[in-house]
C-alpha cells in the first residue's frame, strides 16, 4: 500500500477533516479506493488529493453536498456553471438578509409610515393579477396566506401568492414615487380591484400604500383597505428551494390548448396516491422519446425515465392563468416541483409542488 495515502495523510493534504472524509466517503462523493476487510481502515490514491482539495474548497463556501459530488466528477466547464449558480445564490440570500435587517431595525425603531405611490397600465396589472390568483390560499387555518403580496421595487411591482402547494409570481412595470415597500393584499380587495381594471381603460391606475392603508384609483373608483397583519413568506427563499438553479431540469415547450385537452380527457391516465391523508388521482408527466410531454401511465413508473407527479387540476389552473397558447414546463424528476413558465415574460411563472408517486 505504498502508493496509497491513509485518511490522516489525506486529510493533512486536503484540509479535510478525517470526520468529514468519512462523511463523504458515506454520502458517495469521495469514497477511498480500498477499504481494508479486516482493520476498516480507509486507503485513497494519490490521484485523489486534487478532488478532495476541491470538496474542501466547495465545503468551505457552503455548497451542497448533492452539487459537491457532481463538480467532483464533472468537467471543468461544469464545475464553473455549479459556482457561478452558488454565487447567485450566495448573493440572493445576502440580499435577504439585508432586507430581513432592514425589517428588524423597523420593528426596534419604527418610523412614521412614508407613502409610496405607483402609476401602473390597467392591462399590465389585470394581468399580473390574473397570473396569480388561482393560487392564493383558501384554508381558514392559514390566513397567511389568503391574499396577494405587492412587493414593490424602485421600477414597478411584483405580484406573489401561493398556497403551500403552488406558487405563482408575475410583474408590472409601474412609475414609482416613494420607497419600495412590500404589502399584503386580502383576497377580498384582490378580488373588488380587478374587476375596475377593464373599465379603467388608457388610465394609469394609482397605487397609493401608507403604512398598512392601500388606496387604488381606478378611472372614476376608488377601493380602499388594509394590508393583512402578516409577514408573508419570504417568496425569494421558496423559489431557491422549488426552482433555484436547476441544470439537470429539462424543459419542454407545450402546446396551451393540446394538454389542456389532454389532462380533460375523461380517458386521461392517472395514478392513486395517498396525499394529505387523502386519495387522489395523481397526473404523471414524462417526456416521449422525441423529447415531448406524455402523461403517463400507472405501468411506466417503474422505469427511471424522468417523471414528476402533479395535481391535474392544480396544472390546468397554471395553464389558465398564464394566459399564453405557447408554454414551457420545466421537469426535474419525481421530487422537484414542476414550473410552468411563459417564454416570453421571465417574470410571471407558477410552480406546482410535486405528489410523491
Amino acid at each position: 500500500m505504498s502508493d496509497l495515502h491513509s485518511i490522516g495523510e489525506l486529510a493533512r493534504a486536503s484540509g479535510l477533516t478525517v470526520s468529514a472524509l468519512r462523511f463523504y466517503d458515506s454520502a458517495g462523493v469521495l469514497e477511498p479506493t480500498l477499504v481494508d476487510p479486516v482493520t476498516g481502515y480507509r486507503w485513497y490514491a494519490g490521484e485523489q488529493i486534487a478532488p478532495a482539495r476541491l470538496v474542501a474548497g466547495l465545503r468551505r463556501i457552503g455548497m451542497p453536498v448533492p452539487e459537491i459530488a457532481a463538480a467532483v466528477r464533472a468537467e471543468p466547464a461544469v464545475v464553473h456553471r455549479l459556482l457561478d449558480a452558488h454565487l447567485r445564490r450566495l448573493a440572493d440570500g445576502l440580499s435577504d438578509a439585508r432586507r430581513e435587517v432592514d425589517r428588524l431595525r423597523a420593528l426596534v425603531d419604527p418610523a412614521p409610515p412614508t407613502a409610496t405611490t405607483l402609476l401602473v397600465s390597467p392591462a399590465a396589472l389585470a394581468a399580473a393579477l390574473d397570473a396569480v390568483r388561482f393560487a392564493v390560499g383558501v384554508d381558514p387555518e392559514l390566513p397567511m396566506l389568503a391574499g396577494v403580496l405587492f412587493d414593490v421595487e424602485s421600477d414597478g411591482v411584483r405580484l406573489v401568492a401561493t398556497d403551500r402547494y403552488r406558487l405563482a409570481l408575475a410583474r408590472a412595470g409601474a412609475d414609482v414615487d416613494g420607497p419600495p415597500v412590500r404589502v399584503f393584499v386580502p383576497v377580498a380587495l384582490v378580488d373588488e380591484l380587478r374587476p375596475l381594471l377593464d373599465t379603467a381603460d388608457t388610465w394609469p391606475v394609482r397605487l397609493t400604500v401608507a403604512g398598512a392603508e392601500l388606496r387604488v384609483r381606478a378611472a372614476d373608483r376608488t377601493v380602499t383597505g388594509n394590508a393583512l397583519p402578516y409577514d408573508f413568506p419570504d417568496y425569494h427563499r421558496l423559489l431557491r428551494k422549488s426552482v433555484g438553479e436547476r441544470p439537470t431540469a429539462r424543459r419542454i415547450p407545450v402546446d396551451v390548448a393540446a394538454l389542456r385537452a389532454a389532462l380533460a380527457d375523461p380517458a386521461a391516465p392517472t395514478v392513486a396516491r395517498d396525499h394529505d391523508g387523502t386519495t387522489r388521482a395523481v397526473t404523471v408527466l414524462g417526456v416521449d422519446d422525441q423529447g415531448g410531454l406524455r402523461l403517463l401511465p400507472a405501468a411506466e413508473l417503474g422505469s427511471d425515465a424522468l417523471r414528476v407527479g402533479v395535481d391535474g387540476g392544480y396544472l390546468l389552473d397554471a395553464l389558465n392563468a398564464a394566459g399564453a397558447p405557447q408554454l414551457v414546463l420545466e421537469l426535474d424528476g419525481p421530487i422537484a416541483p414542476l414550473a410552468v413558465r411563459r417564454p416570453d415574460d421571465a417574470d410571471s411563472y407558477s410552480v406546482l409542488m410535486p405528489i410523491r408517486l
